[in-house]
């Protein structure tokens, strides 16, 4: 039986609800999902979002009587159930937090020029100088992190929370192909391999065509 609800935007672009998901699904959370289709101005653009989350964004959690908006305070409720999510080891628990926490905050511009789409492949397009400054700092972030814990994922041998944090920047990668080195793309490829991001991609190619959003079918 159900103990809450999950709610999210589309599978297909939704970055924010896919690190939420995540969350909740490594935490093995029994909840109902409800995707809400975003209008492709921002996760709080419609009135049926407006109306699920306090704050009118995208992901929401409800669970046991807790709400729970922000995906990286969403993780963090997760991880008080399911501990395994961060590194047992405090100095990687903290590294891997506060990377997780420079996602959370930065890297604004690969998200305009390299927003998330499922469905599509640009390759060579939305190179900005402001996104490949990102993206170098992105490598060298899991170039460390990979070093520290032994990898394959960010944190160790197991996909967590930070990896969750990461998750759409792996699918940004695989949509617009910008070129990497070469541990940047094992580290994309174990992402995508993962059970839990197989699982996200089906679904998300089977959303109807009437939740398609052109700007992002069509990026200029």
């Amino acid at each position: 039986m159900a103990e809450g609800t999950l709610y999210i935007g589309n599978k297909r672009y939704s970055s924010w609800s896919l690190r939420g998901w995540l969350a909740v699904r490594l935490a093995g959370l029994e909840v109902e999902e409800v995707v809400i289709p975003i209008a492709g101005k921002g996760p709080g653009s419609t009135p049926a979002v407006a109306a699920a989350s306090p704050s009118g964004l995208l992901p929401y959690l409800e669970h046991r009587g807790a709400k729970v908006w922000d995906s990286l305070a969403i993780g963090e409720y997760c991880a008080e159930l399911a501990p395994g999510l961060w590194p047992a080891d405090r100095a990687l628990r903290a590294h891997c937090r506060a990377i997780a926490a420079e996602m959370h905050a930065g890297f604004r511009g690969l998200r305009q020029a390299m927003p998330m789409n499922l469905g599509r492949r640009f390759p060579g397009q939305g190179r900005t100088p402001e996104a490949l400054a990102d993206i170098a700092r992105i490598e060298a972030i899991w170039r460390e992190a990979r070093a520290k814990s032994g990898g394959p994922f960010l944190g160790g041998a197991e996909f967590g929370l930070v990896d969750a944090m990461y998750a759409p920047v792996a699918t940004r990668f695989l949509t617009w192909q910008p070129e990497l080195a070469e541990d940047s793309l094992d580290y994309v490829a174990a992402v995508r391999a993962h059970p839990l991001m197989v699982a996200w991609y089906e679904a998300a190619l089977q959303e109807p065509d009437a939740w398609l959003i052109p700007h992002y079918e069509t990026p200029a």
